[in-house]
């Protein structure tokens, strides 16, 4: 059982080489600076990590935290740019990168610490709709345009994910903590 003392983890996944697959990791760096601003963007004891393709590698950034937040780009067939919320089962059917599930993928990750036990409750993902995956840095421009409303997305899921595994906590710090190793 995962404990409540745990981190809150905030994990941006995909592969800035392959266009709109890094709007989750461009999401987190974003979330990070305006966190760097004011640290009452994050609830206490939030890990924010760039997990970039590492896939099974975050299995141990996932063990023991209290709840997850994950920030990734997703292909359900919308509008590119589009911003969805996806909470716990619902994050199997689009987890992993946006052109299609490989080896190693989040999908894998989360099955994996499903099984091993170390997946916290609650996990929810905030995704943007891919429109352009194809080898190159930087997003197209309709998910570009959509990164500040998504990311004021994850930060309304992070605040509603801490209360939710009852972390509420009446003044907020973060701790940042930089995975240099995941980077």
């Amino acid at each position: 059982m995962i404990q409540a003392a745990g981190p809150v983890v905030v994990l941006g996944v995909g592969n800035v080489l392959l266009g709109d697959d890094g709007v989750g990791v461009r999401m987190l760096q974003e979330l990070r600076r305006l966190a760097a601003e004011d640290p009452a963007m994050v609830p206490d004891g939030t890990r924010l990590v760039d997990g970039g393709t590492l896939g099974l590698g975050l299995l141990d950034v996932v063990q023991g935290a209290r709840s997850l937040l994950l920030l990734d780009a997703v292909n359900l067939g919308l509008e590119p740019g589009t911003v969805r919320v996806l909470r716990d089962h619902a994050i199997a059917a689009s987890a992993g990168p946006a052109h299609g599930a490989a080896p190693g993928s989040l999908g894998e990750m989360l099955a994996v610490a499903r099984l091993m036990g170390w997946l916290p409750d609650p996990v929810t993902l905030v995704g943007v709709q891919v429109g352009d995956t194809t080898l190159g840095r930087g997003l197209s421009p309709r998910v570009e345009a959509a990164l500040s409303g998504a990311v004021e997305t994850a930060h309304a899921e992070l605040q509603a994910l801490d209360e939710r595994a009852g972390a509420g906590r009446s003044a907020p710090r973060v701790v940042r903590q930089l995975e240099e190793a995941m980077a």
